[in-house]
């Protein structure tokens, strides 16, 4: 029998893909906050976190998870005052419903739109699968201008809309009617991701199945779990009846929902942290702002990001002084010299303050 010889993988996997790189994680170096990736510094105390052990301890880890069956939806939806109107479909984070949104409705010819700077993964999916990607830029001080989206919605007619409420990683907050002036010059699907929305003055959660083209996406990732990878997506019937077709069967886990059960219970707990670190962006942006040598600009999510004179001077110096945080210069034109910073306790945001300020103020 002739045994064949494998095609080298430059022949194998699509040039688009061998050209790309992988999204990358920064390694956190020893002995230092993180402060890059938006995560809650809030863990839980000691007599929760045994409560927690007991339950995951009973999970039932031999059988497949079956969101259908399981009360999780139900609760998920009374915890969050997800409208009764609205479906709800759960993923392995946000990132997956991102990816299987865009999935959704990738047909030949489609398009993807999205306001930038944003989070990177609408392009990359929009990319991924083969769709054209229409990027809209900010205004040069990454505020909102609409008549350009909607100009790009009237020449385009995408497919699919996606905006971050607030957004990533600008930490802008676009205005309400803005947003719902795009919403309904679309022909499309409009996402409005609120992966930061409990740190925002605003929610689109509540149209969530009222609007027929319109879904709310949140995750659990920003609120203290990001370790537990659930997303859940909002809308109306007919639309997440098709997307749960798509949908892996046993996308989530029996132990990842037994602690967001848990963590649905502590709502309390998870809302005091909220407010804590909504407080401390307030206090860090109004020290931000005395700073001469730098530019802060507005934030509704759990970070700030500012304009500096060198990001990458920016970032070694925290680094030198124990933090981790995000240079975004490489992100996007508009994001030239700035970084991203997550808000952290309150200890922990006093001294990369005083970082700062010893060395632009």
């Amino acid at each position: 029998m002739r045994t064949l010889m494998m095609k080298p993988l430059t022949d194998l996997i699509r040039p688009d893909i061998l050209r790309s790189s992988a999204y990358h994680v920064a390694n956190v170096p020893q002995n230092c906050v993180k402060l890059d990736a938006m995560e809650s510094p809030y863990d839980f105390p000691p007599d929760m976190q045994s409560k927690l052990g007991n339950r995951l301890m009973n999970a039932p880890i031999r059988l497949y998870p079956n969101i259908a069956a399981d009360d999780f939806i139900p609760k998920l939806k009374a915890a969050f005052h997800i409208p009764d109107t609205a479906s709800v479909a759960v993923g392995n984070g946000s990132d997956e419903l991102i990816q299987f949104i865009t999935l959704l409705l990738a047909k030949p010819n489609a398009k993807v739109l999205a306001i930038e700077p944003t989070f990177v993964m609408y392009r990359r999916n929009a990319e991924l699968f083969g769709m054209q990607y229409v990027s809209v830029a900010c205004n040069d001080d990454l505020t909102l201008d609409l008549q350009r989206v909607l100009d790009a919605i009237s020449e385009h007619q995408p497919d699919l809309i996606f905006i971050a409420y607030p957004n990533n990683p600008t930490g802008t907050r676009y205005p309400r009617d803005a947003v719902q002036q795009i919403i309904q010059a679309a022909c499309g699907i409009v996402v409005i991701d609120e992966a930061y929305g409990a740190f925002s003055s605003d929610s689109f959660l509540s149209k969530a199945g009222e609007i027929d083209n319109l879904l709310v996406l949140r995750t659990f990732s920003k609120i203290g779990f990001a370790g537990l990878r659930i997303g859940y997506v909002s809308g109306s019937l007919k639309i997440i009846n098709e997307l749960n077709k798509i949908l892996p069967p046993y996308n989530m886990n029996q132990l990842g929902l037994t602690a967001a059960k848990f963590a649905l219970e502590n709502l309390d707990w998870i809302n005091h942290n909220i407010n804590i670190l909504k407080m401390e962006r307030e206090i860090a942006f109004a020290k931000l702002e005395d700073i001469k040598g730098i530019k802060v600009y507005p934030s509704e999510a759990n970070f700030l990001t500012i304009c500096t004179p060198n990001a990458q001077e920016c970032f070694n110096l925290l680094l030198q002084n124990g933090f981790l945080i995000k240079n975004l210069s490489a992100a996007h034109p508009l994001l030239k010299n700035c970084v991203r910073i997550t808000i952290g306790k309150p200890e922990d945001n006093a001294k990369w303050l005083s970082v700062l300020q010893k060395a632009y103020g």
